[in-house]
């Protein structure tokens, strides 16, 4: 399985499991890599627009930055034999936009959809906060409504993380694979 590296790219909202469950996943791996798409916002330093419900300009231009730069970094690290998790909200056509700056394969994608009720749990008892102007409904239902399905789409809500993980390298060669 995954013999010749590739690229799984894992979405979902806020609180969803993205971080942890790409980071165990990259774990499996003799050669995993997991490049958090978040990090290259928190890398600006002044000047970062944040994303809102009615997001500027700016803030969708430091969006498309963001992905663009974990998009060249997952290339890169898979160019280099390693199998690659990239994680981040891709939302609506920012999948799909997403997904086409990636050059390399074979590319999966893994979406995350816990019951938004899980999520609003998860989000009270973790250490960061995500949702600032959002609502988890309203950010769930957007997901769901709005996201192509592509990839393996995996409600999550009653598995541990370890649990996930084993589902998706159950599931994703054949119904991730893009």
């Amino acid at each position: 399985m995954f013999e010749n590296g590739g690229i799984i790219v894992v979405t979902g909202i806020m609180a969803s499991g993205k971080s942890t469950v790409s980071q165990l996943l990259a774990e499996r791996f003799d050669r995993g890599v997991h490049v958090r798409g978040d990090v290259y916002r928190r890398m600006v330093v002044s000047g970062r627009a944040e994303m809102t419900p009615q997001p500027t300009e700016e803030a969708l231009r430091q969006l498309y930055l963001r992905y663009r730069l974990a998009a060249a970094a997952s290339d890169a690290y898979c160019e280099a034999g390693f199998l690659t998790v990239v994680q981040d909200n891709y939302i609506g056509k920012a999948l799909t936009d997403f997904v086409s700056m990636i050059r390399h394969s074979p590319l999966y994608v893994v979406a995350l959809c816990p019951r938004p009720e899980i999520v609003a749990g998860r989000e009270a008892n973790r250490g960061k906060t995500g949702y600032g102007a959002f609502g988890v409904e309203d950010f769930h239902r957007l997901f769901r409504e709005e996201t192509p399905k592509i990839g393996l789409w995996l409600d999550n809500s009653d598995q541990t993380p370890e649990e996930t993980v084993d589902e998706i390298l159950s599931r994703v060669e054949v119904e991730g694979r893009i």
